[in-house]
């Protein structure tokens, strides 16, 4: 990505014209790049990500607090839903962003890795303080409940404030008086960065797989996977 390439295509579909489209652009700036381009202009986006997470937090908060009268935990898991990194790198996807972003050549490379999801939800993070300092915050308000909060909904109807592993748990236990068990299946790789592949059995019968970077990881991947597999979603 080039400083002066036009980032018109991507204020379209975030629906939002920037005063200052160097704003938008710092935003996309990965740490990565500029370890490889010490000249360029612009600084990394951690600090837009700082207060844009602050700025989602509050919007997402007094929206909830406003039309739900649920208890604080309730609201706290739904809260945790909507602004974790699974929902803010999807949203990011759907703007189309990662052909904007500022990487480095190895960044670049890995498209499909956990860490390029980590990327896309920070900068949804560093778009939403972009848009707070560039636009002010109704601005910002007005964002996050076009994009962050419209996903509720569907939150709400499918629990998916609940993680993985409990909800397999109870619909299991609910439907076939059955507590799933995980086995790992195989694992890889040195102890500072093994791979993990585990499966999830209603009784003796393997439901689904799951694989992740710690046995945890890998159990709510089967959990879900599970869920799915079921069509319990």
């Amino acid at each position: 990505m080039n400083i002066d390439s036009p980032l018109v295509d991507l204020e379209q579909n975030l629906g939002v014209t920037f005063k200052n489209s160097d704003m938008l652009r710092q935003a996309l700036v990965h740490r990565s790049y500029l370890n490889e381009h010490p000249d360029f202009p612009l600084g990394h986006n951690e600090r837009l990500e700082f207060l844009g997470d602050a700025v989602l937090e509050l919007v997402v908060t007094e929206h909830l607090y406003q039309h739900y009268d649920n208890p604080e935990g309730e609201l706290t898991n739904w809260r945790a839903a909507l602004v974790n990194g699974d929902t803010l790198s999807d949203i990011c996807e759907k703007w189309g962003t990662e052909e904007f972003l500022y990487l480095s050549r190895g960044e670049s490379k890995d498209a499909k890795s956990k860490a390029r999801r980590y990327i896309l939800a920070n900068a949804c993070e560093a778009v939403i303080g972009a848009i707070y300092l560039d636009q002010g915050w109704d601005a910002a308000k007005d964002f996050v409940e076009r994009f962050v909060l419209s996903e509720l909904p569907k939150i709400l109807k499918h629990q998916l404030y609940i993680d993985p592993k409990s909800r397999f748990q109870e619909e299991a236990q609910e439907r076939f008086s059955i507590t799933p068990s995980y086995k790992v299946l195989s694992e890889a790789g040195p102890d500072h960065a093994k791979d993990f592949e585990i499966g999830v059995y209603l009784g003796k019968e393997l439901v689904a797989t799951g694989k992740g970077t710690s046995k945890h990881e890998a159990q709510v991947s089967a959990a879900q996977n599970a869920i799915e597999a079921k069509g319990w979603g």
